[in-house]
């Protein structure tokens, strides 16, 4: 495991919690939460989204930002939405920033509450509904 990346279990890093459920939307084959606590499960797919407590939006370019920020319609009040896209730091090649996915999304509604290594591959900000109006 790379030093930059933590060793807190990664479903208690993206907030998962006992009998979530979480969508994984655009994730690449064979991707994985390990550690899920009980109860919790993992759904694949666009339709997953409404149902979820956690989404898990892989993108890997800019242009498919709008197809992320559109998830946010779909979110329950509750839930959190995690932008990923691939680490640079583990030598992807990417266009995607915190900055350019804080951007898209700070549209949407949402406000960024954390940003986290999600395993060796992707880094991710995590969204969610604001608590109080602006």
């Amino acid at each position: 495991m790379s030093p930059a990346v933590s060793a807190t279990p990664l479903a208690r890093k993206l907030g998962i919690a006992a009998g979530a459920s979480v969508a994984l939307v655009g994730a690449p084959a064979g991707f994985d939460v390990p550690g899920l606590p009980d109860g919790a499960r993992l759904q694949r797919g666009r339709r997953a989204v409404a149902r979820a407590d956690v989404v898990l939006a892989f993108t890997r370019s800019l242009s498919e930002l709008p197809g992320a920020g559109a998830l946010a319609a779909d979110l329950a009040p509750k839930a959190a939405l995690w932008v990923l896209w691939p680490r640079k730091a583990a030598g992807h090649v990417s266009d995607l920033t915190d900055e350019a996915v804080r951007e898209a999304l700070l549209t949407t509604g949402l406000v960024d509450v954390k940003v986290a290594a999600v395993g060796g591959d992707w880094s991710g900000l995590r969204f969610v509904h604001r608590r109080t109006p602006r």
